[in-house]
């Protein structure tokens, strides 16, 4: 199993480019099944998560091939409704595929969905939901069996708390229900606009774009879609809490600085200074850090998704942070890393205190999961010393070569076998 090895202390200087977000392709990818032929999606990030998700649609009798970042998907073939636990295993976002094949085949038979352990996510919300729309389902030996007689029926589904897979999926099944469909308290992610733009695109009736009421006005077909993957927002500011940690001066292309209004509000409190262009940002810190406080909320609040990255930066600062997570119930197994490498980090509930030390110490650390494999690479590039990271596959879900990124831009980082 590979490993990361980082020398702490070298700046950062340079130009990175980001990449297409993880987060938003998964459910573009899946959109394809709704509709025969050939789907053009570019932007698309080579990711362990991309690749898993392609692999289950081929299982379903499709075909894709990729020219670059460009993926052609064909869902023509399409000839199983079952998403077996070999493939969904690892990576939550499989379940989405559960709404595109109810609309297309009436019919979907898809194992529970793991991840990283970050907490329980059940997928009630969806279950609910589908169940509003006329779905019959049951829990048969870890899949979810599920169909529908005919097409489903439009209804108000409304959410407890915004769910952004639950709004997906829900979305994705509802553009080919009779009647019209109402999603109150959807989650309002720029994740969800693409895939709203790309089934649009495809001949659906969708208002409400980017507000947390979506309506719905099912039509009968669809028609194959071109669509570009958006910018990935956590690997944009993954590399902008990088910088507020080790110092140095990026600039970030293909990006689109208006995904990302609180953490630049974090970061400007922090002495980490964010400029915006149209499609750049150019970030740098050349003064101490101070300490900020962070509370994880729905967009456009801080995103979960950096709450680690945040609490590995301001264990530079020298003051104390209160870091609260108000997403999921488990995401602070990062803090016995960190602890790893002399940070002072105490855990009260859904909170951390954060006693900046001003500095940590390379040491061998383990990642938990995806973005706590981040924050570990951060500490890493600011802490004295060697840091080795073990479990890196977690990285490999979610970031399109960050170490070759990191690297060329002065970062002392290698991967090797372990």
């Amino acid at each position: 199993m590979d490993k990361i090895v980082i020398e702490g202390g070298h700046p950062l200087q340079g130009e990175i480019a980001i990449s297409g977000a993880k987060n938003a392709a998964l459910p573009l990818i899946c959109a394809t099944l709704l509709s025969p032929g050939p789907h053009v999606l570019e932007n698309v990030p080579d990711l362990r998560d991309t690749r898993t998700m392609l692999a289950l649609l081929e299982s379903l009798g499709a075909t894709w091939s990729r020219d670059g970042d460009t993926l052609t998907i064909d869902t023509s073939g399409l000839n199983n409704f079952e998403a077996s636990y070999d493939l969904v295993k690892t990576m939550r976002a499989s379940v989405l595929v559960l709404g595109p094949l109810l609309a297309r085949m009436n019919r979907a038979r898809v194992s529970l969905p793991g991840g990283c352990a970050i907490g329980a996510r059940p997928i009630n919300f969806h279950l609910q939901g589908f169940q509003q729309l006329g779905v019959r389902h049951q829990l048969d030996q870890g899949y979810v069996d599920a169909s529908v007689d005919g097409r489903m029926e439009g209804a108000t589904i409304c959410f407890d708390i915004p769910s952004v897979t639950a709004t997906e999926n829900i979305l994705m099944g509802a553009v080919l229900a009779k009647g019209d469909t109402v999603i109150k308290n959807a989650a309002r992610e720029p994740e969800i606009g693409n895939l709203v733009d790309m089934l649009n695109g495809m001949g659906a009736k969708i208002k409400g774009r980017g507000s947390d009421t979506l309506l719905i006005k099912g039509v009968t077909r669809l028609k194959p879609a071109r669509i570009r993957v958006v910018p990935d927002r956590i690997e944009t500011g993954t590399f902008l809490i990088a910088v507020g940690a080790i110092g140095g001066e990026l600039t970030l292309s293909n990006c689109d600085p208006a995904l990302l209004p609180s953490l630049y509000a974090k970061l400007g409190a922090a002495g980490v200074k964010v400029r915006e262009e149209k499609d750049r940002l150019h970030v740098a810190r050349r003064e101490p850090l101070r300490a900020v406080d962070i509370k994880t909320m729905p967009f456009p609040g801080f995103p979960t998704d950096l709450q680690a990255q945040m609490m590995a930066l301001m264990c530079f600062s020298n003051g104390l942070s209160l870091i609260t997570e108000t997403i999921f119930e488990n995401r602070f197994m990062h803090v016995a890393e960190l602890h790893r490498m002399g940070a002072d980090i105490r855990i009260d509930g859904h909170s951390a205190i954060v006693t900046g030390t001003g500095g940590l110490r390379g040491a061998p650390v383990m990642a938990t999961d995806l973005r706590a494999s981040a924050s570990l690479v951060i500490a890493g590039l600011a802490a004295e010393g060697i840091t080795e990271i073990s479990r890196v596959y977690h990285l490999d879900r979610g970031y399109d070569d960050l170490v070759g990124k990191l690297s060329r831009v002065g970062a002392v980082i290698h991967r090797q076998p372990a």
